[in-house]
């Protein structure tokens, strides 16, 4: 199958710091796990041929943002072009989750009222111990925001794959709904132009 492609999809990562969005990015790409990541400074990122339900290959970029305070206004730059966001919160850690609001501000403010978002509930493997956020909270959040959810724990591999699998599915299917319009369009106004000739 082709990998020849120019086009990527676009996809950030964002929450807090030390919700585990590196761990959760390397979980998927890599297939490897680590307890203890520096923090991201800035921003890395990464490319993955992904293979669509319909058999199509696609090209994705996922960028691993910075969750630190100090680093969210270069954020709002990487928004541009952007087609899909992972906003990840940690459920034993009763702020990030607090925050996701602040988050969902600023990517209504920044990003294109086009672009796919779901939400991860991230570290559920720690869900016996020290869980401080329930999955009913997180539903009801999701549900307000009107965003998929997963529970996931990029330790354990669960929801990993799935979640970037379902984001991916829906920006592809967002593009093609977009690509589709367009050209409805373009032949509307050819038809048109060409009822005007004489």
């Amino acid at each position: 199958m082709s990998e020849s492609t120019d086009f990527a999809f676009k996809i950030l990562l964002l929450g807090d710091s030390s919700v585990g969005k590196t761990c959760f990015l390397k979980r998927y790409t890599d297939n490897t796990f680590q307890d203890a990541y520096l923090s991201t400074i800035g921003f890395d990122f990464k490319f993955k041929f992904v293979t669509l339900e319909s058999g199509k290959t696609v090209k994705v970029q996922l960028w691993d943002t910075a969750g630190q305070e100090r680093f969210r206004t270069i954020a709002k730059s990487y928004y541009k072009g952007a087609h899909g966001i992972i906003l990840i919160y940690d459920v034993t850690n009763r702020k990030t989750f607090d925050n996701i609001r602040k988050w969902l501000n600023q990517i209504k403010d920044e990003a294109s009222n086009k672009i796919s978002i779901i939400l991860v509930a991230n570290k559920i493997d720690c869900e016996d111990e020290i869980r401080t956020v329930t999955k009913e909270e997180g539903e009801e959040l999701a549900k307000s925001a009107g965003l998929p959810i997963f529970e996931a724990s990029a330790k354990d591999s669960i929801n990993v794959n799935e979640s970037f699998q379902f984001l991916i599915e829906r920006i592809d299917e967002n593009i093609t709904n977009i690509n589709e319009q367009i050209t409805t369009k373009l032949n509307n106004n050819k038809q048109n132009n060409k009822k005007g000739c004489c």
